[in-house]
């Protein structure tokens, strides 16, 4: 049986067939008014992503470059920062932070749990003098979603500044920079904005701008002083990814195209698809508070999380993701986001069943998870 590759994973994600052609189109120089104009057209199609009226700015690097870039501009050693860790991607800023010297409250939310607003206001009292909050608008390796929105009213009434990865969720679930009051907001190209991995972007609030203006660690390539000056020019400090950023302004055609509302839209039924289609098998979620980015899903007792993953994958060429370290094979976890439509959930979910039934899983009724989520994706197609 001929065999066809589906990526379902959160990230990278599918790239439309137009976004990928623009990849083998001649190169062009980086320095010229030709892509002068290409560049800024981009700059201010993010800004449509990020709902800001403040300049995004263009890396060269993955979405863990603009964390680094996020600390490094706005804070001095030994600042003291909260982070709020609730899984890998959480953890990772307070690796980040630890590593540029900086005096580190790191919370700990257990995978898959909330942490109210309530609470952050609670921890900001009890640890005077922090300069910044670091918070994960969706953490990808568990599909939980937080309340950005309640922790920016939070933070604005102190003098630290939100910082927030919108990685995996910014283009997939709502985030409104300056409406929320997000300081500064980053993420990355292979996610929602639909083209391969390779470039970060962030954005600073004015409060945000005054803390870069202080700031002590140290910097050169991330430097974001010189993407300020540089950006004036109409152009980047350094060798930008030329072909990324065509075919990033491709890809924001197509969003401008769609509407974000409409995305966001497109994202929610998605995941309702896949929640409805994995609850009626009798499979559980992680997430008390899942997103449209991704469902994680627990591995039913009996089966090995691990072999199921490497079955889906193998065998039906189906390539979820697995739970990482330490929940590696504990739960999988399958993304429904950027260039994706509902057959790619039905896919998915036909692939998860058949799995379940060579694992010797068999309590439930074949087909029963893709009727579910037809019947969301019937009610939502338009």
């Amino acid at each position: 049986m001929i065999k066809k590759y589906y990526l379902l994973s959160p990230g990278p994600t599918p790239i439309p067939e137009k976004v990928l052609s623009a990849a083998a189109e001649p190169i062009i120089h980086h320095r010229t008014a030709e892509f002068s104009k290409i560049f800024m057209e981009v700059t201010e199609g993010l800004k449509y992503v990020f709902q800001t009226k403040e300049d995004v700015y263009i890396l060269a690097s993955s979405g863990t470059g603009a964390m680094e870039t996020a600390v490094i501009n706005t804070l001095s050693p030994g600042d003291k920062v909260i982070t709020l860790n609730g899984g890998k991607f959480g953890e990772r800023w307070g690796n980040i932070c630890r590593a540029f010297g900086l005096d580190t409250k790191e919370i700990i939310v257990p995978w898959g749990e909330d942490y109210p607003p309530e609470k952050l206001a609670e921890d900001l009292k009890q640890n005077p003098g922090v300069k910044a909050v670091f918070a994960t608008l969706s953490e990808t390796s568990t599909g939980a979603i937080f309340d950005i929105k309640g922790f920016g009213e939070v933070v604005s009434k102190t003098e630290a500044i939100l910082v927030v990865d919108g990685i995996s969720g910014l283009g997939a679930t709502p985030c409104q920079m300056d409406e929320w009051k997000i300081d500064v907001l980053v993420t990355g190209s292979q996610k929602s904005f639909m083209i391969p991995p390779g470039l970060a972007y962030i954005a600073f609030s004015p409060k945000g701008w005054k803390m870069v203006e202080t700031s002590k660690l140290p910097k050169f390539y991330y430097d974001i002083k010189k993407y300020r000056k540089n950006l004036e020019k109409q152009t980047t400090p350094w060798t930008p990814a030329v072909s990324l950023i065509i075919q990033q302004g491709k890809a924001l055609d197509l969003i401008k195209s769609i509407g974000l509302e409409n995305l966001l839209k497109h994202h929610a039924i998605l995941g309702e698809a896949t929640r409805a289609g994995v609850k009626a098998i009798g499979l559980e979620l992680l997430a008390k508070k899942p997103g449209n980015i991704l469902t994680a899903i627990k591995t039913p007792a009996g089966v090995d999380g691990n072999k199921l993953v490497k079955t889906m994958q193998n065998k039906y060429m189906a390539y979820i993701s697995n739970a990482q370290d330490p929940h590696k094979g504990e739960f999988f976890r399958i993304a429904h986001l950027g260039y994706m439509g509902g057959f790619d959930i039905t896919t998915a979910l036909t692939a998860l069943e058949m799995t379940l039934l060579d694992l010797g899983y068999n309590q439930f009724q074949p087909g029963a998870s893709v009727a579910a989520a037809e019947k969301i994706l019937r009610e939502g197609w338009e």
